[in-house]
């Protein structure tokens, strides 16, 4: 199945007009952006770029990644974006400490902080995003308020402190990832199955569309009698009387 996906992939540059559109220009950029076609057109996907830094989160890794996500809130065509990794055997190193060491203190403030905006962008976006594999964590980035959502203060304190290393199935166990998966000789196992769920998505009432339908199915209920009397009754604390009406 997996080498099926594979042959089956053809890519379509996004419009050249766009700084993070995938073109020969671009080939070198830290963020690439491409996009697939034929019945995998509404997928989006960013490739993340960095080789010689293992795909760390430097100034400008993370200024084209935000550039990227800015443009592709505002096209209508993207209904599943994929993160994936163009540098094998690794997703993102996370913080690029050798960058981070030559920053002064008010410039490192900064960055966390547009880091944070960062990752609050990817948890808001409008699209939906599939990440494709998961290594480690970034505390500095919001990690010590979202983790604890995620799993409870006990087990997000353990994690944090120890700074613990999690395997794809660990991270499963713990509900931190949807999906752990064998590796395959490619390498890309992971990205194969996020490509799978992404074209499962793909056919799917996208968000916008879904509140035009829940609005029109609303507009018809706001003049029934039945409304009037489910308020009524949450009101008077009884059980509504429904007559059709």
């Amino acid at each position: 199945m997996l080498r099926t996906l594979a042959s089956a992939l053809r890519w379509r540059p996004l419009e050249k007009t766009r700084g993070c559109a995938s073109s020969p220009v671009d080939a070198g950029r830290e963020i690439q952006v491409r996009a697939l076609e034929g019945l995998d057109q509404g997928i989006t996907e960013i490739l993340m770029n960095r080789p010689s830094a293992r795909n760390a989160l430097g100034n400008v890794f993370v200024s084209q990644l935000l550039e990227a996500l800015a443009q592709l809130r505002e096209d209508r065509h993207v209904r599943v974006l994929i993160f994936r990794s163009g540098v094998k055997g690794v997703f993102c190193a996370g913080a690029d400490l050798k960058e981070r060491e030559q920053m002064s203190e008010a410039e490192v403030g900064v960055f966390v902080q547009r880091l944070r905006g960062l990752m609050n962008e990817i948890a808001s976006s409008a699209v939906m995003g599939l990440i494709e594999t998961t290594r480690g964590l970034l505390p500095g980035a919001g990690g010590t308020q979202r983790l604890p959502r995620c799993l409870g203060v006990a087990l997000a304190k353990e994690l944090i402190f120890t700074g613990r290393r999690l395997s794809g199935m660990q991270a499963q166990a713990l509900g931190l990832v949807n999906h752990a998966v064998a590796q395959n000789e490619e390498g890309n196992a992971a990205y194969h199955r996020a490509l799978a769920l992404a074209q499962e998505i793909l056919p799917q009432v996208d968000i916008a569309s879904g509140m035009a339908i829940e609005g029109i199915c609303y507009a018809q209920n706001i003049p029934t009698r039945d409304r009037l009397e489910g308020m009524a009754a949450f009101r008077e604390k009884r059980t509504p009387k429904f007559v059709g009406e």
